[in-house]
């Protein structure tokens, strides 16, 4: 057995004759009786006390430490005491992500993990303890969707944490754990009626987002970071080269989402759309960091700007704009004077991208492409997001068949 058990409560005295008689020590009847000692790997010695009456036990923890130090899967128990607000502080700082990223992390962690997860040391944690937030999660209301988010930032966590020898067994991982499921609804498109109804409630100086939204699929920060430079009349092409991103409270231009810069058909009706508006409105030359709030400024001749000649806020936006532009459409109703609009996440101005995907798809353009004009890095969340707007095949297979099979004598059959 690795290391041995000391009894605080007795020692051992040597005799004049040389004999050895147990004896009461000073400690006796107070505190934890047994304690547990062994060196471990690090040449430093561990230990761990037990009560009276527990030396079984303390000789079974001996055990089971030796046995890990054999399989090499020993942790040493004083590296888990650490509350695991704690180490997913230290986790937090060490994530090498986007500004925007990291920011929304912290926020996820210190309103829906800390709160429930964060006072508990991360050597006590069992998989209950992730059943009952995950559980609280879902009571919530919040969106399925940003609950598997947060899962996952929190199973990263604990991953890192076993990686790093803290703790043997990784909790989120259990069979008896289950993430969040998503809702199991589908996108339903909006129709031309209704683009147009939102298009026809929002300020003349702001209507061409939704043609740019809607006739050319880009996302609304790589609307309100088009520029000039960015629109090519002749050659029908607009270059996806910039957003605009909010990283806390500031507003920063960067690449858009995963870096992925792309080029799009730009049709007549979008173009002659982006001409008109540049003729009322001309563009403005606007200066913000690139990529962080400190990071070094950038000039662009933005299209959409605001009336102070600054880049267009998402946060202003969306709350005094689009969805007045929604009530006025009959998508929402009213605002109860005293509360905010009702939630309508699935109405965002991220519907006019789904509406273009279902005008691409209706006209039989091919899932690749539509990934690569949407910005998709991977061609399969397109199939998977929009494979239930995709034409029905049926008609065009009954079709393919009856053509190959028919006989050219066929249409003379029944005849003299």
């Amino acid at each position: 057995m690795a290391g041995h058990i000391q009894d605080r409560w007795f020692k051992d005295v040597k005799q004049p004759d040389g004999s050895v008689r147990r004896v009461r020590t000073d400690r006796h009847g107070t505190g934890l009786r047994y304690r547990a000692r062994y060196i471990g790997p690090d040449g430093g010695e561990k230990s761990k006390s037990f009560p009276d009456r527990q030396k079984r036990l303390a000789e079974q923890w001996l055990a089971r430490i030796e046995a890990d130090m054999l399989r090499g899967q020993y942790i040493d128990p004083s590296d888990g005491k650490a509350t695991f607000k704690e180490f997913a502080t230290s986790w937090l700082a060490s994530q090498v992500v986007d500004p925007s990223t990291a920011v929304s992390m912290e926020l996820r962690f210190r309103l829906h993990v800390f709160p429930h997860l964060g006072a508990r040391s991360m050597n006590s944690f069992r998989p209950g303890h992730i059943r009952e937030w995950v559980r609280a999660l879902k009571d919530s209301g919040m969106a399925a969707s940003y609950q598997r988010t947060i899962f996952a930032n929190v199973s990263a966590a604990f991953g890192a944490a076993v990686d790093d020898g803290l703790i043997a067994r990784h909790p989120c991982r259990a069979t008896s754990v289950r993430a969040p499921k998503l809702d199991p609804r589908k996108v339903r498109p909006w129709t031309r009626e209704r683009v147009l109804a939102v298009q026809a409630g929002l300020p003349r100086q702001y209507a061409a987002v939704v043609d740019v939204g809607a006739g050319c699929g880009l996302r609304q920060g790589e609307i309100f970071g088009l520029s000039l430079d960015d629109v090519d009349f002749e050659e029908g092409v607009i270059h996806v080269v910039r957003q605009v991103k909010l990283i806390g409270a500031r507003m920063v231009f960067a690449p858009p989402k995963g870096g992925k810069l792309r080029d799009v058909p730009l049709p007549d009706t979008v173009s002659r759309a982006l001409a008109t508006h540049i003729t009322h409105r001309p563009p403005a030359e606007v200066a913000l960091p690139w990529k962080t709030p400190d990071g070094p400024m950038e000039k662009a001749l933005l299209l959409f700007y605001s009336r102070e000649r600054k880049a267009l806020n998402r946060n202003y936006i969306n709350g005094f704009l689009w969805k007045p532009a929604l009530v006025s459409a009959g998508v929402i109703p009213e605002r109860v004077p005293g509360r905010t609009f009702e939630r309508s996440r699935e109405h965002g101005m991220h519907a006019l991208r789904h509406y273009y995907a279902s005008v691409l798809l209706d006209a039989g353009e091919n899932i690749k492409a539509l990934a690569e004009y949407l910005g998709h890095s991977d061609p399969g969340f397109t199939l998977r997001t929009y494979t239930h707007l995709m034409p029905n095949s049926h008609d065009r297979t009954r079709r393919a068949i009856d053509s190959a099979f028919e006989r050219p004598d066929s249409a003379n059959e029944g005849t003299d």
